[in-house]
């Protein structure tokens, strides 16, 4: 099996609303996870970039698919994504 990861950014109202939610899991998207990592933009906290990793592209795809049937993200305009990714290349310098 290949990790992959989910991708996405939204773009919220509230962070502290938001992660409320985002904790809840209501779709059900993160059971298989590995783990997850949230970074928020340095000029526009509010901008959120959210990879989920998981052991294969068919545990991110299900995951994925998850997300998008709950309709989660409609209540964000402002989104990209969820895009399952793997990696292509790290280094640490």
């Amino acid at each position: 099996m290949n990790a992959a990861s989910i991708a996405t950014r939204v773009r919220v109202d509230d962070f502290d609303a938001w992660k409320a939610m985002f904790d809840q899991d209501v779709p059900g998207a993160r059971e298989k996870a590995l783990g997850w990592t949230l970074y928020r933009g340095t000029e526009d906290a509010n901008e959120v970039f959210i990879r989920v990793d998981f052991a294969s592209v068919e545990d991110a795809s299900e995951a994925r698919d998850k997300v998008l049937a709950s309709g989660v993200l409609e209540r964000i305009p402002d989104h990209t994504g969820p895009v399952v990714v793997q990696q292509a290349e790290a280094r640490t310098c």
